[in-house]
């Protein structure tokens, strides 16, 4: 799988903006429902304790700083698919991970739009806002 031109195509078939940093490092800029979009970077990198290549996907739903009821958030990774909640550099995030190897496009796509969507609905239960 070309990662950047397979994250282009997806961002294009989501009706998103594709940013591509360099080879490694790309974002996707998904537009969502009533408006509102939320930015997914994507990341290739090689996985040290499993010695394999990964795409990593993340976005940011908000700052630590916000009030965060930390056991809803926990609970609900139970029904997320490809995803999790995370807590990284002061952020609360949703984030997903696959191995190149065993990934298609159309998985990854399910992936990007997850995230998105994810972080996208708990920015606004959490901050009201569409900030990421």
């Amino acid at each position: 799988m070309e990662f950047t031109k397979t994250m282009q195509q997806i961002a294009e078939n989501i009706g998103g903006q594709f940013n591509e940093y360099d080879d490694h490092k790309s974002v996707i800029v998904a537009l969502l429902k009533g408006g509102r979009y939320q930015t997914v970077m994507g990341v290739l990198k090689h996985h040290e304790k499993y010695g394999r290549e990964v795409i990593h996907l993340s976005t940011k739903v908000c700052d630590t700083d916000q009030y965060i009821h930390y056991i809803e958030i926990l609970s609900q990774n139970a029904d997320f698919i490809h995803s999790k909640f995370v807590v990284v550099d002061g952020y609360l995030r949703v984030e997903a991970a696959a191995f190149t190897d065993t990934l298609t496009e159309s998985t990854l796509k399910e992936m990007v739009q997850e995230v998105a969507e994810l972080g996208d609905e708990w920015e606004l239960k959490i901050t009201g806002q569409d900030i990421h």
